[in-house]
């Protein structure tokens, strides 16, 4: 495996975003954690398909993405014509400036430039909790996990009160789709206990190690 060459390090108010090169590959790391690469992108087009097959696949829906990162989530929706409204919520300078004009316009560039695809530059949990808008499917992947959050203050997002915020902002009958590093059962009994039914799992293989999963719940009607 080769070694990485910097490209970009930034502090912003929420810390240190650094982009990285890995042969043909990037990486991003923030606060000294690694978040994501562009080595594959099976995770995030599993994260998009699933909200989607739970939505029953129909055209016109609308989808929040939270985090930007590499763009594999953004571009995969906007490679689907079935979603009429495509909004990505990122928070970091660093990481929006990396895809406009930046290394990554190569993942993101032909969504950026559909008219269906908007970022959102905030927070995602002030948007949340602040913002009127609602979508028929929310999809996260901000952190590695529920239970492994890149930045202190992000599990808010996954606690009974996050997934109320989440639940605020679907349509009902809408799907909060949730990426995952590894199962947890404690936060499905979260889901649940938050209101949402038709919980359930989708495991993502991987090379080594437990699987990724997309945890899915559905806002009743």
């Amino acid at each position: 495996m080769s070694s990485p060459v910097t490209l970009d390090r930034r502090e912003g108010p929420y810390g240190e975003v650094v982009l990285r090169r890995r042969g043909d590959d990037f990486e991003i790391i923030v606060n000294g954690t690694f978040l994501m690469d562009t080595s594959d992108g099976r995770s995030e087009r599993t994260l998009i398909d699933a909200a989607m097959e739970a939505l029953g696949g129909r055209h016109g829906g609308s989808v929040l993405i939270g985090g930007l990162g590499v763009g594999f989530s953004l571009a995969h929706a906007a490679a689907d014509p079935r979603w009429a409204r495509i909004a990505v919520v990122e928070r970091e300078d660093a990481i929006i400036d990396w895809h406009r004009g930046g290394p990554l316009a190569a993942v993101s560039g032909a969504a950026l430039a559909d008219p269906r695809c908007v970022i959102l530059h905030t927070d995602m949990i002030e948007y949340l909790h602040d913002s009127p808008d609602t979508f028929d499917a929310i999809c996260l992947d901000i952190d590695n996990g529920p239970g492994w959050t890149v930045t202190e203050g992000n599990e808010s997002l996954y606690s009974a009160e996050g997934l109320a915020a989440c639940a605020a902002r679907l349509n009902p009958g809408g799907i909060l789709a949730v990426w995952s590093a590894q199962p947890s059962a404690d936060f499905e009994a979260t889901l649940r206990n938050a209101g949402f039914s038709g919980v359930r799992t989708e495991e993502i293989p991987v090379a080594r190690g437990v699987p990724d999963v997309v945890h899915l719940g559905i806002r009743p009607a």
